[in-house]
């Protein structure tokens, strides 16, 4: 029988990390899954899912623990399968000039709502040809069955109105 685990992991980046986690893993019979891994102001940070033999599951944690002394802080939460209600699948688009707010914005509009935020990536850059701090999001929304998509529509567009960025749902 497997087991899951979730891990968060933390350190100072650097060549390698990624096949230390991969090494560790194997070393107790897991299997790499599913991950988000990153670069981030000089951090390496990444966000992981793997499976192993239940009976070796406390000897991986011990060695996931361990990569602290190679600076590597790690997280990890025992994963289920919980059954979820029925919803749909939505994509969300912004782009627009930066300021404070925005994800606060959207994202209260949605816990409103009870839609799940599943998966977001945004990024902060310099906006070609005007200077200015560019933001983007992409983000895939569960979306519960029982909300009215054309209110949540109305209501994500006003505030990209008010937040003058755009946006858009697929």
């Amino acid at each position: 029988m497997r087991s899951s685990l979730v891990l968060t992991i933390v350190g100072p980046d650097r060549p390698g990390i990624v096949e230390t986690i991969a090494a560790t893993l194997a070393a107790h019979g897991g299997n790499w899954e599913q991950s988000r891994m990153a670069q981030l102001a000089g951090q390496f940070a990444g966000i992981l899912r793997i499976s192993a033999p239940r009976e070796q599951m406390p000897q991986l944690q011990a060695a996931l623990e361990k990569l602290a002394e190679r600076g590597l802080r790690v997280v990890s939460a025992h994963g289920s399968e919980a059954e979820r209600p029925p919803a749909r699948n939505l994509r969300l688009e912004l782009t627009g000039t930066d300021r404070e707010g925005i994800v606060r914005e959207i994202a209260g509009a949605l816990a409103a709502r009870q839609v799940n935020v599943e998966e977001l990536e945004t990024s902060h850059e310099s906006a070609p040809m005007a200077g200015n701090a560019l933001f983007q999001a992409r983000a895939l929304l569960r979306v519960p069955a029982t909300v009215d998509m054309g209110e949540l529509r109305t209501t994500l567009e006003a505030i990209g109105d008010d937040l003058m960025v755009d946006l858009s749902l697929e």
